[in-house]
């Protein structure tokens, strides 16, 4: 069967919806008025919504108060974003308040072990979403939903009755909905279903103190704040999320992936200094030009009046500030516990490099292992949906001197140039 052909994306800069999407739009206008991106209006909300009050550590205010004020005076979103935004923090207070009402009423939760996580760490579009999902297949794995990464613990008062489905599953579907009705191509980018493997970002975004509310929008202070401030604490967060999702819902080893980990080499392994750390590698040029891209077209979903060349300015900056943290950090991770994976090496063998991580993790590849991962692949065959066309100059970023500028990162690593332009 014939792929799709190579799309370019010609509307950036201007997004096209769909023109059933009109009355949706205009309601969501209307809505946007209500949203305040205020503190105390967004905890007394979530509190409302719970009735819980107890948020744990109070420090998290401060990194909420910071977020806030960018989202007010940087993000410039428009009625979406501030929906999506405004519901997106709204939700990881709730999560807050019912993991540590959780963890109150069963204290023994914080004794639960995470034992010998396996970790991916590297930027976008290196192959991380492929690996992950290869070893997330592996039933001897645990891994994390997307439907799970966004709403960890259900309430009490929403478990639904034995054979019935988790209403956390229709409330996805929901917004994916949404997501794929206002962003037709984003799949081709990276496909985003209920039960997709997810990165634990979205878990350490409930300590507000994460990489991903860049995503959101360029936000200046946000990301100096963030990387001015040890994570370390905010990792023992995630450990503490993990203990409650192992307690909820089992499993004895963590299939774990997430682009900030690159910039987070000593955290990560104060936290899991048993890990296995899987650090993927490619051409940084071709990384900046897919990331910046989807980005840019993400930007639709918050931004009032996206802004490519800007999306994409902050974003080659920000990609170098993390491969240059990847450099400096890189021998901080235990050689006996590491393995560098090429992207080239990867997309060769797939199914060898899996086999390669699992050695040097002593995690035994078994025939069942290995059928999941064929099932997962004949399921999901590469560029199903097609693919996109990558050009950085429509972006206003100048090829040449992104490779002179990342030239640090290809020497050390001797990555292999794509040779795009």
């Amino acid at each position: 069967m014939s792929r799709p052909a190579a799309v370019r994306i010609d509307d950036l800069a201007a997004p096209r919806f769909p023109d059933e999407m009109t009355p949706m739009l205009d309601g969501m206008t209307a809505m946007a008025e209500q949203i305040t991106f205020e503190s105390d209006a967004l905890m007394t909300l979530a509190a409302d919504q719970t009735g819980l009050a107890d948020f744990g550590d109070a420090r998290f205010v401060e990194r909420l108060d910071v977020l806030t004020a960018a989202l007010r005076t940087q993000a410039r979103l428009g009625p979406i974003g501030k929906l999506t935004v405004g519901g997106l923090m709204v939700q990881l207070l709730k999560n807050r308040l019912l993991i540590e009402d959780l963890i109150r009423r069963h204290p023994e939760i914080e004794q639960v072990e995470i034992a010998r996580p396996i970790i991916v760490c590297g930027l976008p579009r290196t192959g991380t979403t492929h690996l992950h999902n290869l070893m997330a297949a592996d039933p001897a794995l645990r891994s994390l939903p997307y439907w799970e990464s966004l709403e960890p613990v259900l309430p009490d008062a929403e478990r639904p009755a034995a054979g019935e489905p988790d209403p956390r599953l229709a409330r996805t579907e929901m917004a994916l909905g949404l997501v794929n009705a206002l962003m037709p191509m984003f799949e081709r980018m990276h496909e985003m279903t209920v039960e997709h493997v997810h990165e634990e970002i979205q878990l350490l975004a409930i300590d507000f103190s994460s990489m991903l509310f860049e995503t959101t929008a360029p936000m200046p202070s946000w990301r100096d704040y963030y990387l001015a401030h040890d994570q370390t604490p905010h990792y023992a967060y995630l450990k503490r999320v993990l203990q409650v999702l192992t307690w909820l819902r089992g499993g004895d080893r963590w299939v774990l992936k997430s682009p900030q980990h690159i910039e987070q080499f000593g955290p990560l392994l104060a936290t899991f200094p048993d890990a296995t750390f899987v650090v993927t590698h490619r051409d940084p040029v071709a990384v900046t030009a897919s990331v910046t891209t989807m980005l840019a077209y993400t930007a639709r979903m918050s931004r009032a009046e996206p802004d490519p060349p800007e999306v994409a300015a902050y974003w080659s900056d920000r990609l170098e500030r993390m491969l240059y943290a990847c450099v400096r950090d890189r021998d901080l991770l235990p050689a006996a516990q590491t393995i560098d994976v090429p992207f080239d090496e990867f997309m060769a063998d797939d199914i060898a490099m899996v086999e390669r991580i699992y050695a040097l993790a002593g995690q035994p590849m078994t025939d069942e292992s290995r059928s999941a991962m064929d099932a997962f692949m004949a399921g999901h065959p590469r560029g199903r949906f097609g693919s996109i066309i990558y050009d950085l100059s429509e972006l206003g970023i100048d090829h040449d001197k992104r490779r002179k500028a990342l030239d640090f990162y290809v020497e050390r690593f001797g990555v292999t140039l794509e040779g795009q332009r």
